[in-house]
């Protein structure tokens, strides 16, 4: 029953957003705008005052990193050799690019964020915060290097890639927010209970917002064409991703907490950014679009299962 009470509303604040595409109760406009609000306002405003207030736990940040991407890099691996597998016939190794970027780059905002806020409360707020800050910034430039190191056409420098990606990532607001957060928890001051209450209000907003902009958001995604190569990027993204984060989380001591952050984090569906990779380099476009949407869909019957195993590891 707890695990009903914390994946539940989760998936029905999705749902009503998709219902609210479908049956036209929101215009093409408002789309664009409670997205915006929720990820240029709501989400950074509760990740700062996730971050200022928050208990964080006395864990590693290395051992953190090391279990989450470590399972990453795992998942990456496979996904090039299955993808070379399925396309032997196609001797373009940017394929496989696209195919890893969609294994493992999982819509940790969107949906992450409010599962693990309504899973482990603020006690998950840490953990969180130290993959959300090198996240968007790290698969990025995997994603983008291997691209130019497997591609025919080299563009410049590494200096060169890596700038214009770094430079958009400085004024990310999700990016901004944990920033600042992390400044004015260093400084001590604490938060005056008026601009406290303010700023918690914001925050409220943020994970029921951001779900309800999921839902809309996956109106646009379809599942067709390429079936096999869909089915495989979701059960790596959706399987093998949060068995090998869980192997590695208690191989490495993490504490319960921790661990359920990192499971929870590598157990999130494909998110829309693998999609953007994918429309940028022109490879995939279907199968990426297809695992976001399928994905998503099956992550209703696979997350329960995770919470269940995160709650019973607490």
């Amino acid at each position: 029953m707890a695990t009903i009470l914390i994946v539940a509303p989760v998936f029905a604040l999705i749902a009503a957003g998709y219902a609210a595409v479908l049956f036209r109760f929101v215009s093409d406009t408002a789309h664009k705008g409670i997205s915006e609000f929720a990820f240029s306002i709501a989400i950074p405003t509760l990740l700062f005052r996730t971050i200022v207030v928050s208990e964080f736990p006395d864990v590693s940040p290395w051992r953190m990193w090391g279990s989450y991407y470590g399972a990453l890099a795992l998942t990456w691996i496979a996904a090039l050799m299955l993808s070379a597998l399925l396309r032997a016939r196609r001797e373009d190794r940017e394929d496989g690019v696209v195919f890893a970027i969609g294994s493992v780059y999982g819509n940790i905002v969107m949906l992450g964020i409010p599962l693990v806020l309504s899973a482990l409360g603020s006690e998950g707020a840490g953990p969180m915060a130290l993959i959300l800050s090198v996240n968007t910034p790290l698969l990025w430039l995997c994603g983008i290097l291997q691209m130019e190191l497997v591609s025919r056409k080299r563009t410049g420098s590494p200096l060169s890639i890596i700038w214009p990606v770094l430079a958009d990532l400085s004024r990310n607001p999700l990016m901004l927010g944990i920033g600042f957060g992390v400044v004015w928890r260093f400084t001590g001051l604490g938060l005056n209970p008026v601009v406290d209450r303010t700023i918690e209000l914001l925050a409220q907003a943020g994970s029921p917002a951001a779900l309800i902009a999921l839902g809309i958001n996956l109106f646009r995604f379809e599942v067709k064409g390429e079936k096999l190569s869909i089915l495989v990027l979701c059960a790596l993204k959706l399987m093998a991703m949060p068995a090998a984060a869980f192997v590695l989380a208690k191989l490495l001591g993490l504490p319960p907490n921790a661990a359920g952050v990192i499971v929870l984090f590598a157990a999130m569906p494909t998110g829309a950014n693998a999609y953007i990779f994918a429309v940028q380099y022109q490879r995939l476009v279907n199968p990426v679009s297809g695992a976001v949407a399928l994905g998503t869909l099956l992550s209703a019957a696979t997350l329960p299962v995770v919470v269940m195993i995160v709650a019973g590891v607490r």
